[in-house]
């Protein structure tokens, strides 16, 4: 069964209930209206037989006056003696000789009861004829509920399309509202269908113009969580294309010094080398898709210590120097003392990551720039060189992993796998640090 069948029966059920207490109440308060109205009438026409009514001098009933017929007409009356003679009817009775309402009439009570007497459906008022607390009579007056009962037959009736008239309108009414309402679910069921079945995640659902309510808000997250979706497949494909490549070049030299080696039958010291540099590349690679791999699920174990950054920088200073030689002059600008909280060899890492970059891509000749200041609560470290600088297209994606802005795919013995920033922004961050870049070509 559909959402919106379910939703159209619970809305139609529950109207159906409101109006089944409605009706019911209105029923009740128009019969105790109703028979209210008899029973005043009733009362009205036994008052004016008992003030009418004499008795003789032994306490007996002598004369007994009907009302006028005007107040009769809609009404039966009986005078009972005490011995349960008949005394006197009312014209409307006829023949009649039966008690009206012969339990009252035993009970000797004052009291209104329903009678069916003959078919007929009787409200009956038994009074008691008293003389100084000695009952000498039985007074009965009585109405015919036949308007009364016509009156409730049709309210029932009346209420009974009613109720099914307004059960229908709210079953139609909540199937079109529902209808409308719940469209954009069947747009999200819709397009993630043809998604399973293109496998096309550039799909994305209809938004109904500017709608603030729950569907729009469910709406827009999906189409976010399909836009999400769409990026991590595509850089998951982009990440198998690079790895690919990556992987191909040194397995491609490998194999190649390897039949050469077989074919002369001897091994040769180049083509050794050649091997170890290649196998080296690869184990970096693989040690760097590591890292990131267990970054991402949070396993890497982070040593936060006391770390004197001033002193690092320094250490890093003393080791580029070396990496860098004859080609590039490494400078020491200014360093103040800063005491952070985090992992020394992490830290350590970004550091060289960011000179040894440096170092590689400037030409020959140029330099490179340290320094350390602390600002407030932070510090600020900065590697500035004098290389040919990052295109401004590039600059967005220097941190995704892979992305170099060599437009090349052919790349020197010593160039990176573009992984070193992306491991470097994550240290940072996981630090509570921000990294940027500025540039100009």
């Amino acid at each position: 069964m559909s959402l919106r069948l379910r939703l159209t029966l619970l809305y139609s059920t529950f109207m159906g209930g409101i109006l089944l207490v409605f009706g019911a109440a209105v029923y009740i308060l128009v019969n105790v209206i109703l028979l209210n109205q008899v029973d005043t009438m009733l009362a009205g026409v036994a008052r004016e037989i008992v003030r009418a009514t004499t008795v003789d001098s032994t306490g007996d009933l002598s004369v007994i006056s009907l009302p006028q017929l005007d107040m009769t007409s809609n009404a039966y009356v009986q005078v009972w003696g005490t011995d349960g003679e008949l005394l006197t009817t009312s014209p409307s009775i006829g023949s009649l000789n039966k008690a009206l309402d012969p339990t009252a009439l035993m009970l000797g009570k004052t009291m209104y009861e329903d009678s069916y007497l003959d078919g007929a459906h009787l409200r009956v008022l038994t009074i008691p004829l008293k003389l100084r607390s000695r009952i000498i009579g039985t007074l009965q007056v009585a109405a015919s509920l036949t308007v009364v009962d016509a009156t409730r037959t049709n309210l029932l009736s009346i209420m009974g399309v009613i109720a099914v008239v307004a059960v229908g309108l709210v079953m139609w009414g909540s199937w079109v509202v529902l209808g409308r309402a719940l469209s954009p679910l069947q747009d999200i069921a819709d397009t993630v269908d043809q998604i399973n079945r293109a496998d096309d995640l550039s799909r994305r659902i209809p938004s109904q113009g500017a709608v603030q309510d729950d569907v729009g808000d469910l709406v827009v997250s999906v189409n976010q969580t399909l836009e999400r979706l769409e990026s991590l497949f595509t850089s998951q494909q982009r990440l198998l294309a690079d790895v690919s490549h990556e992987l191909r070049t040194p397995l491609t030299v490998i194999k190649g010094n390897v039949d050469l080696i077989r074919k002369y039958k001897e091994p040769d010291e180049d083509l050794l080398n050649s091997i170890d540099q290649e196998a080296g590349r690869l184990n970096r690679l693989v040690s760097g898709l590591l890292m990131l791999a267990q970054a991402e699920s949070g396993k890497v174990p982070l040593n936060f210590t006391q770390v004197e950054l001033d002193l690092l920088l320094t250490e890093v200073f003393t080791e580029t120097r070396v990496l860098a030689g004859s080609k590039v002059k490494v400078h020491l600008n200014q360093i103040d003392e800063a005491l952070v909280k985090g992992d020394r060899d992490r830290l350590k890492q970004v550091i060289l990551n960011l000179v040894a970059n440096a170092i590689q891509y400037t030409p020959h000749g140029g330099e490179v720039f340290l320094s350390l200041k602390r600002i407030g609560e932070q510090a600020r470290l900065i590697v500035r060189d004098t290389g040919p600088g990052i295109p401004a297209e590039d600059m967005p994606y220097i941190f995704e992993r892979f992305y170099r802005a060599e437009k090349s795919r052919t790349r020197s013995q010593t160039s990176g796998f573009g992984l070193g920033l992306s491991i470097t922004k994550w240290i940072v961050e996981q630090h509570g640090g921000q990294i940027k870049v500025e540039s100009k070509e």
